[in-house]
């Protein structure tokens, strides 16, 4: 893991890079302010190890500074100043995490990795899912094709997911409507065949190649 530790006391720098270092990270490290800024800007870290005292600018402003460029990078202040109020004015200024001194090693460590990996879920791509130029984004609940946003009401989203996560399978009206409308199949209901209109007057009709198709007898099916 890349590490930068920006700490204004070089005996406590020193141990803290050391550490860290036998720990496998690679560390670099800035006894002020304004170095710890442009190494940010310039380089790219996992975890920023922030002191709120520095000679220069303080920890907070910093944060502050960092988050104004959109650099979400996680930042763990260190501080001496275990009020309430400093904490959750660090907190408010961008800070991730914090921990006061006097602390342990194993604790930074532990708080280290909890801020990795909490970054690398929030980071992680949603599970899109593609078929020809149609794309399917479950978490924004987005649809695009050719470059070009579908805007979906919320059962025709669910409709859509239903039938691409079932890629090149049959499904039937029945299966439909329990995994859609969560209702049993009634053979008087034509809701299935309104809502598979509405898809394809938005889905396949601007476009020349067409992805959802009518398998006589049996249902629907989306493929390419």
């Amino acid at each position: 893991m890349k590490l930068l530790i920006v700490e204004d006391e070089p005996h406590l720098l020193a141990i803290l890079r050391k550490g860290l270092a036998e720990s496998n990270h690679d560390v670099s490290a800035s006894l002020d302010g304004k170095t710890a800024l442009e190494m940010i800007s310039n380089y790219t870290f996992d975890v920023v190890i922030l002191d709120i005292m520095l000679p220069d600018i303080n920890g907070i402003e910093i944060c502050r500074r960092i988050r104004a460029t959109k650099n979400f990078v996680p930042i763990l202040l260190l501080t001496a100043l275990g009020t309430s109020e400093n904490i959750v004015t660090g907190l408010n200024a961008g800070a991730d995490d914090y921990l006061a001194k006097p602390f342990k090693f194993g604790e930074l460590e532990a708080r280290i990795q909890a801020l990795h990996r909490r970054a690398n879920q929030q980071n992680e791509k949603p599970n899109t899912l593609l078929i020809s130029d149609l794309v399917i984004n479950p978490k924004a609940k987005t649809v695009e094709r050719e470059g070009t946003a579908i805007v979906l009401t919320a059962k025709e989203f669910k409709l859509l997911y239903y039938l691409a996560k079932n890629k090149d399978m049959i499904v039937s009206r029945e299966q439909i409507l329990e995994n859609v409308w969560d209702i049993n199949f009634d053979m008087n209901t034509n809701v299935v065949d309104v809502y598979i209109n509405y898809l394809r007057k938005k889905i396949d009709k601007p476009f020349e190649h067409k992805l959802i198709h009518t398998i006589k007898g049996f249902g629907y099916v989306i493929k390419l």
